[in-house]
């Protein structure tokens, strides 16, 4: 155990996904005094890095808040698959929420609407259906999109980030039925709002690792005035562990969290009873993340030298631009 975060020697690690081929989840394990945490931010932005890594050293160092809840209620993630696929993928989560990915690729909104369709006729008319775009759409698309998508599913809990800018969501926001959610961690990366959070949204989605930690998201939390819901950015089972430990201390939770992610992934990088997967629609928060298991370390260690070089110059970067505590 080190008595500083070990930046020095940070794990690298590099996790294939299940049904995206071609793609993996990348990134790093860094251990703190008090234990461990992962910085696995998407792209290289410098600004982005040091929120990643305040994130991934809070848990290891000054802790994260105390829970008001100790377990956490999760939706079940299907990717942007065929319709058999998502209705295989759902059918075990028969009455819960599903949280589906649209708007992938550009034109696919009729394969959007056959998989909405599939997972509603796998969970059944008790089950809750929403969706979530990844800022793919322009107004217009938006509001055909998330009318189609309605119809498909029999009724949408709500649809995350069709738009990308605050105005954009605005305005679909008033020609559209179908509460909208807005990913506040993207705002750090677009365009100044004209427009007011609560204009703009209905619900926002909070994540640990872009926000900055839990701490920090909590603060995100209490200024927007919105009810609130937590997602991971499909980390391991240690990234994940602060999406759930946000969860666990915000004070009102009205929606299931989108933390179910590990099963996206082809493995974990901790033992697997300690991986978080969901049990009966749940998943635990627990006081610190799981620390890595030497074994599957070994099987998911990054073995390309330029993209360890990458994630090397990566944490460097944040180490000058993030204030460790």
């Amino acid at each position: 155990m080190s008595t500083l975060p070990d930046f020095e020697n940070a794990l690298t690690f590099v996790i294939p996904m299940v049904d995206d081929v071609g793609r993996a989840r990348e990134g790093m394990l860094i251990e703190g005094p008090q234990g461990w945490g992962e910085f696995s931010p998407r792209g290289d932005d410098d600004r982005q890095a040091a929120r990643w890594l305040t994130a991934a050293t809070e848990a290891g160092t000054v802790g994260w808040p105390d829970p008001l809840r100790g377990r956490i209620p999760v939706a079940v993630n299907v990717p942007a698959v065929a319709p058999d696929r998502a209705r295989t993928l759902a059918t075990p989560y028969r009455g819960r929420t599903v949280e589906v990915a649209v708007a992938a690729e550009a034109g696919s909104l009729d394969d959007d609407v056959a998989r909405v369709a599939a997972v509603r006729d796998a969970i059944g008319p008790d089950g809750t259906v929403r969706c979530t775009a990844g800022g793919a759409w322009d107004v217009d698309h938006a509001v055909s999109a998330i009318r189609a998508l309605e119809r498909a599913a029999g009724g949408l809990e709500y649809v995350e980030q069709p738009c990308v800018t605050n105005d954009e969501l605005a305005a679909v926001r008033r020609k559209v039925g179908v509460l909208v959610a807005v990913d506040v961690a993207l705002r750090h990366a677009h365009d100044a709002a004209n427009v007011s959070l609560t204009e703009a949204a209905d619900v926002v989605v909070l994540r640990s690792g872009p926000l900055g930690g839990v701490r920090r998201a909590l603060r995100v939390a209490e200024v927007c005035e919105l009810p609130c819901v937590v997602s991971s950015s499909w980390e391991s089972s240690v990234g994940l562990a602060g999406g759930l430990a946000l969860a666990g201390a915000l004070p009102e939770l009205p929606f299931a969290c989108a933390l179910g992610t590990v099963t996206l992934l082809t493995g974990d990088l901790v033992a697997e009873v300690r991986s978080l997967q969901p049990v009966d629609g749940y998943l635990p928060v627990a006081p610190m993340p799981p620390a890595p298991d030497p074994e599957r370390m070994a099987r998911f260690a990054q073995h390309d030298p330029a993209r360890e070089a990458f994630w090397r110059d990566l944490l460097h970067r944040a180490t000058s631009n993030a204030s460790v505590r």
